[in-house]
């Protein structure tokens, strides 16, 4: 039996490298909330995050998100990202990663003892090149649906959902999070949460993570968001997340 060439070996490591950022979601966590941006509003980031594993580091550097209200209830949802991967010590690649689309839309508003509840559907397109590990090279699709409920300055949110995640060697997966968030003052929240995801390929092993994370207001239009957190179960590694938002739209 022949070893596969170096250069197959390093493209499947940036892949399995690359595969956890697909997950990002709801800035500066993982675990997303069904409330969308309000009606005629915008969110923007300038943002990067970046993934460390045993097998290297990969990520964005930087990637822009916008987020628009289109109608009451719903949100249109972009991510642009320039992606980055590191295989080793000398081998790193750079250039635009894989485009991501969504459309959030809550159907049910919080009241009383029940809780906001909507869905994110989301479609990774294969806009990076995969042979360079800045891409999947494959459409993935992810269908959530998400649960949040407010106590005074607290608020508890998180769900799942099912990834569709076609390749050679891949598996479909689940993703589940859930997160407590702080209101601490008028302009600083802090937050943790906890994931789990089921295995995303042939051999590999399911992976949990926490992230502790915060969103300071420095004006009501702009805002500094940041995160970081372990993996707990899985191949080692950690994550980090850092975003300037700028957040507008008409005043009344």
């Amino acid at each position: 039996m022949k070893t596969p060439p170096a250069r197959i070996l390093r493209h499947l490591a940036w892949l399995l490298i690359l595969l956890p950022l697909a997950a990002m979601a709801g800035p500066p966590f993982v675990t997303d909330d069904p409330e969308p941006v309000d009606y005629q509003h915008w969110e923007v980031y300038l943002a990067s995050q970046t993934e460390h594993g045993p097998d290297g580091v990969s990520g964005t550097l930087p990637h822009v998100e916008v987020n628009y209200g289109l109608v009451p209830g719903v949100q249109l949802h972009l991510i642009a990202p320039d992606a980055f991967a590191s295989a080793g010590q000398t081998t790193r690649e750079y250039g635009y990663g894989d485009t991501e689309l969504g459309v959030k839309y809550r159907f049910i508003q919080e009241s009383g003892d029940v809780p906001e509840t909507g869905i994110f559907p989301l479609v990774e397109l294969p806009t990076g090149n995969s042979n360079r590990g800045l891409g999947s090279g494959h459409t993935q699709v992810f269908l959530p649906v998400w649960l949040q409920k407010v106590f005074g300055s607290w608020t508890t949110y998180g769900g799942g959902g099912y990834w569709i995640n076609p390749g050679a060697g891949n598996r479909d997966y689940w993703f589940a999070g859930w997160l407590l968030q702080k209101q601490l003052t008028k302009t600083l929240a802090i937050g943790a949460e906890v994931y789990h995801e089921t295995a995303q390929a042939k051999g590999a092993k399911a992976t949990s993570q926490v992230n502790a994370g915060l969103t300071w207001d420095l004006t009501d239009n702009y805002h500094v968001l940041a995160s970081i957190g372990p993996a707990i179960q899985g191949p080692s590694g950690y994550q980090t997340y850092v975003a300037f938002q700028l957040t507008f739209g008409p005043k009344n």
